[in-house]
């Protein structure tokens, strides 16, 4: 079983190259937020927990997470690997989710980092905003978000790194080139299926 996480920030194209990689890789999709979405909608007793801290406005603890994440894994015990997406966001998460797969007898292979300048993110993300619709995507609100994601998840590809495991990719290249730095390294893990 092949495990990654896929670290960019917003604008860096990781939802695009996500779904390459599920589709060339075969590997299943792991977004939290879609996790804790599904588990609330089906009222399982994780979902209900997590309801009860969304409804105060607070974030759901690590462990609530991490058991969703379990849960999610246990369904599919014939999947070639996953990818994480949106998780892990702090080291002590990231430990907490080396320590679940060192239980189910498997491990983080490779975390990417999508690295994309400020400048190129933001003029992504306000592109994006006037095509969609999003109100959340003016510049200001774009500038906090990545300096946001920067101080949060730096702290992550640190740990990452100190374990061998981080590779830095170019992303600001076009969809297809920034695709093939990623399959450069997926591939020396695990080939196309």
């Amino acid at each position: 079983m092949f495990n990654l996480v896929l670290f960019g920030p917003p604008g860096s194209g990781k939802g695009t190259q996500s779904t390459g990689i599920v589709s060339t890789y075969q590997l299943q999709h792991i977004s939290t937020g879609d996790l804790l979405r599904d588990e609330v909608s089906r009222q399982t007793p994780l979902g209900v927990e997590a309801k009860r801290y969304m409804d105060q406005g607070l974030l759901v603890p690590d462990e609530v997470v991490i058991g969703m994440i379990s849960s999610k894994i246990d369904e599919s015990p014939n999947a070639r690997g996953f990818i994480f997406d949106g998780f892990p966001r702090t080291k002590a998460q990231a430990e907490a989710l080396d320590k679940l797969l060192e239980f189910k007898g498997t491990e983080i292979h490779l975390v990417l980092s999508l690295e994309v300048p400020e400048e190129e993110l933001t003029r992504r993300l306000i592109g994006r905003g006037a095509t969609s619709g999003r109100t959340d995507d003016t510049e200001e609100v774009i500038v906090k978000r990545i300096k946001e994601y920067f101080a949060k998840t730096e702290p992550v590809a640190g740990y990452y790194n100190a374990h061998g495991k981080l590779e830095r990719l170019k992303g600001d290249g076009n969809i297809d080139e920034t695709f093939k730095l990623i399959t450069k390294e997926i591939d020396k893990y695990l080939l196309p299926a």
